[in-house]
């Protein structure tokens, strides 16, 4: 009521300064009076404002209503907010763009594969002299290059999309986009595709070459897969897609009614059994995998256990072999930043896990009358080592080894052993940015004992926008 009173008197004074004035230095002391009033009024006026909005956080019949003043001295109290009804706050996403553009230059000493030259898979490399012609092939390729999109809404909700421009398969040789991950996991549960829970992502070493070791299991693969956490630790348990590597090895060009099957009037079409058999998998590829993580690094277990399924389209028969593998690895920290990547697999029929080389099914030997087909026995191998000379430069250095322990039903001319040995110089002069040299020699050795080599120098230039695994290859 006071302060109704108040304004009314000064208004009543605004619209009237004559009356009350008599000289300049009365109507002066006046107007000084009128200001000193004007003042006291905005205080109370904000005073009041200040008791409303006490009142209306104070209510507590609903959610807060947070209102933030424009004066200095308008503000809740923060044990008023306190006391106001709770609301439970919304699950934190994210959303991070990332990748980098990579341009090889390589200079190869010999020749390789036309589709595969950006790369010593040393599945490609030739056993007969001049087969892709004249020894020595500058390359320059940008396939290497990468972009993707991860993110996650609130704790239980994480999902990967991922692509980069090496294409294989239907597109081997040609630049264009090839998918890498696309993984999304709730809670425990993981769907999609991703590395197999086979492998260890964290031992590829960091070399600049693309496809890498040759006796490292490598291989992203779509599956469901459901992860126990044990602390630090984990046990993770898969069902993947099953793909059977399967090959008919000497008697790829005999004609099907020679081949050994159940009685049946054969009538020659031309099909050979490289047209009539082919993988026929009806039951998921199973793996277990342990990893314990430690101050010293970390190493794990992993197992695989597979039904290799094959199928002749002519007679509808069907058979199956039992395949299994396992896999130890382990990354140890050694000085400083360096790390020991180690990796020993052995199996049969896991050939479709490995990084380079490998089959599953075979025929078991080189009679026609009696060849049956049999999981391949595999060994891989791969020891390199990353030291760090400091924050900006670093050196890789290692080998690593695929030797299959062939079939005698398989053909003269196919992969039986494999080995490569990397070594570069890197510098990362600033986030994101990294070139380097690498020297890269490979061997690749036929069942028939027929081998040949490779050995070329790599220079590349790789600017991302992502630092979380800058340096890692493929």
């Amino acid at each position: 009521m006071k302060v109704e009173v108040r304004a009314l008197c000064i208004v009543l004074a605004l619209m009237s300064p004559g009356v009350f004035a008599t000289s300049d230095a009365d109507r002066i002391q006046q107007l000084e009076e009128q200001l000193r009033n004007q003042q006291q009024v905005l205080e109370a006026m904000q005073a009041e404002l200040q008791r409303l909005k006490a009142d209306v956080v104070g209510a507590g019949d609903g959610a807060p209503l947070v209102v933030t003043s424009m004066g200095e001295d308008a503000s809740v109290a923060p044990s008023t907010a306190v006391s106001a009804t709770t609301v439970e706050s919304e699950p934190s996403s994210s959303a991070q763009l990332y990748g980098f553009v990579m341009a090889d230059m390589i200079y190869d000493f010999k020749r390789v594969d036309p589709n595969w030259s950006d790369t010593l898979r040393v599945s490609t490399i030739p056993t007969d002299a001049g087969q892709f012609g004249q020894d020595g092939e500058f390359i320059f390729g940008v396939r290497q290059s990468r972009l993707g999109i991860k993110g996650n809404y609130g704790a239980d909700v994480t999902y990967l999309l991922e692509a980069e421009l090496f294409g294989v398969g239907g597109d081997e040789g040609q630049t264009t986009p090839r998918l890498r991950h696309a993984w999304a996991t709730y809670k425990q549960v993981g769907v999609g595709q991703t590395w197999s829970n086979f492998m260890d992502a964290d031992i590829f070493p960091n070399t600049i070459d693309y496809w890498g070791p040759t006796g490292m299991v490598f291989y992203r693969n779509q599956q469901a897969r459901y992860t126990f956490p044990l602390g630090e630790d984990e046990f993770a348990i898969a069902l993947e897609d099953p793909s059977t590597a399967l090959t008919v090895g000497r008697f790829r060009d005999v004609n099907s009614c020679e081949l050994n099957s159940s009685a049946y009037d054969c009538e020659s079409t031309g099909s050979t059994a490289a047209d009539i058999y082919q993988a026929h998998n009806d039951v998921p590829d199973l793996s277990l995998r342990y990893r314990n993580n430690g101050n010293f690094g970390h190493y794990q277990v992993a197992a695989m256990f597979r039904e290799l399924g094959y199928e002749r389209l002519d007679t509808g028969e069907q058979n199956s072999e039992f395949g299994w593998g396992i896999n130890l690895s382990a990354g140890i920290k050694t000085f400083n930043s360096d790390v020991l990547k180690l990796q020993l697999v052995y199996g049969e029929g896991i050939g479709n896990y490995m990084n380079d080389g490998g089959i599953d099914i075979a025929p078991s030997t080189n009679n026609l009358n009696t060849a049956t087909a049999e999981a391949v026995p595999l060994l891989g191998i791969s020891a390199y080592y990353d030291h760090y000379w400091n924050e900006q430069w670093s050196t890789s250095i290692g080998w690593s080894m695929n030797d299959l322990d062939n079939s005698a039903g398989q053909s003269g001319s196919e992969f039986a052993k494999g080995q490569i040995a990397q070594i570069n110089l890197l510098h990362t002069p600033r986030d994101n940015v990294m070139f380097g040299t690498e020297i890269i020699w490979g061997e690749r050795e036929d069942v028939d004992g027929a081998t040949g080599d490779d050995y070329r120098i790599q220079f590349s230039l790789k600017v991302g926008f992502d630092s979380g695994n800058f340096l890692r290859g493929r």
